[in-house]
């Protein structure tokens, strides 16, 4: 909710790690308001590695670009664009347009706000782990809370976890929802990535309760993080 309420929002914090291929944990979303965690699985799906897609079967799965983003420090700043590197160590491509928005902090801004080196947030249309900028947010504010459990960063040979935090909404199915965008998605993809900064949002989707799923790819948890109708960040799952 950086358009509404800058105080809140991304826990900081780099840390290089190494990002290639391999398997990850994949389950089903199933309801609950407790903590709990199962056995790690692997799977080959391309979930949670960089270019991975999803694997959602529903009518309303995500088939090709739509609006995410992701948050990490800037890098290689180019008239035409930029890279950002997440905390988690994954690479993010950033093209910008004649359209694209910037602030610095919560006060208008212009491109020359990005600079090497320094955090950066950034939403717009995300294809894999490529996102045309619709808005830039240099130097975001700090802070934002998560119902537990911390990133896992992907890496080669390393099975994901099947943990399940918070409350994942009692309707949920994995690929189900109607796809947002605009403000709406906005606001839930910075709730997201300020309760778990280190991967990139690929797509927002409105479930039959009203609440959100964020889907998250580039790590081997959370792939599905829960944000209800006030933007705050329920729940997540692998």
């Amino acid at each position: 909710m950086f358009r509404s309420n800058r105080a809140k929002f991304i826990a900081t914090g780099i840390a290089a790690v190494v990002i290639g291929g391999g398997s990850y944990g994949i389950v089903a979303a199933t309801s609950g308001s407790s903590t709990t965690t199962t056995t790690a699985s692997s799977s080959s799906s391309g979930h949670g590695f960089p270019g991975g897609k999803g694997t959602g079967s529903g009518s309303n799965a995500r088939s090709g670009p739509a609006e995410g983003g992701s948050v990490g420090t800037a890098g290689s700043v180019s008239g035409s664009g930029f890279t950002l590197t997440t905390s988690a160590g994954q690479k993010v491509t950033v093209k910008e347009t004649s359209s694209t928005t910037y602030e610095n902090g919560t006060s208008p801004a212009t491109a020359s706000a990005v600079t090497n080196g320094e955090p950066v947030l950034v939403t717009g249309t995300t294809d894999s782990t490529t996102i045309t900028a619709a808005q830039v947010i240099a130097a975001p504010p700090t802070g934002g809370s998560s119902p537990g459990g911390q990133v896992i960063a992907y890496q080669k040979g390393q099975k994901g976890s099947s943990q399940q935090v918070g409350t994942i909404p009692s309707d949920y199915t994995q690929g189900s929802g109607t796809i947002v965008s605009g403000a709406t998605a906005d606001k839930a993809i910075e709730a997201a990535l300020a309760a778990y900064p280190g991967g990139v949002v690929d797509r927002v989707v409105q479930l039959g309760d009203g609440d959100y799923e964020v889907h998250y790819i580039g790590v081997n948890w959370p792939h599905h993080i829960f944000v209800n109708q006030s933007f705050q960040v329920i729940g997540a799952n692998s």
